[in-house]
């Protein structure tokens, strides 16, 4: 009895640590994308990503893809993608997301878009993944109410590097706590 006992508590704790601990964070290779880094089925972050990598974002199981990009940055090519997404059957945002200047206007979108329902999991992108990774902050903060040191732990391991951008999403949360 007591052995038993035993084994249900070693194994009640077993799956709460695992509950209570992050989700693993894998680097699916995907051409035509880089740096991407997926938060388990959740979400991926990732950088540049061209039209011809949206049919595989829609095999991956992903049901949205939000990009970051400003249509003017060298490389984007917004409207290639948004007809390869239509065309893939998966739904596409474009939220142009100014690192140097962030906008909270930008940011209310984006957490409006990521929490409307079907839109999950989500590919997120920008030119390297820093804007897409300090979105997905942004919605660690807001919606699921992370403390900031555990979102921006996150938040880098998925791919930003910017102090500023922390700070913004830092900031924008103080003041957009849903």
């Amino acid at each position: 009895m007591v052995l038993r006992l035993s084994l249900v508590v070693l194994g009640m704790a077993f799956l709460g640590s695992r509950a209570a601990g992050a989700q693993q964070i894998t680097k699916p290779t995907i051409p035509g994308a880089i740096n991407v880094a997926q938060l388990e089925t959740t979400v991926a972050c990732g950088g540049a990503t061209k039209p011809e990598a949206v049919p595989e974002i829609k095999k991956l199981g992903f049901a949205s893809i939000i990009n970051l990009r400003q249509p003017t940055e060298n490389g984007a090519d917004v409207e290639g993608e948004a007809a390869a997404a239509k065309t893939a059957g998966i739904r596409f945002f474009n939220i142009p997301f100014n690192g140097q200047a962030p906008d909270p206007a930008v940011a209310d979108r984006f957490v409006e878009t990521i929490t409307t329902p079907g839109n999950e999991p989500a590919y997120i992108h920008c030119a390297a993944g820093n804007r897409a990774a300090a979105m997905w902050m942004i919605k660690r903060l807001v919606v699921d109410h992370w403390e900031a040191d555990k979102a921006a732990q996150e938040a880098q391991a998925l791919g930003m590097t910017s102090a500023t951008l922390k700070q913004f999403a830092v900031e924008y949360a103080k003041s957009h706590i849903r």
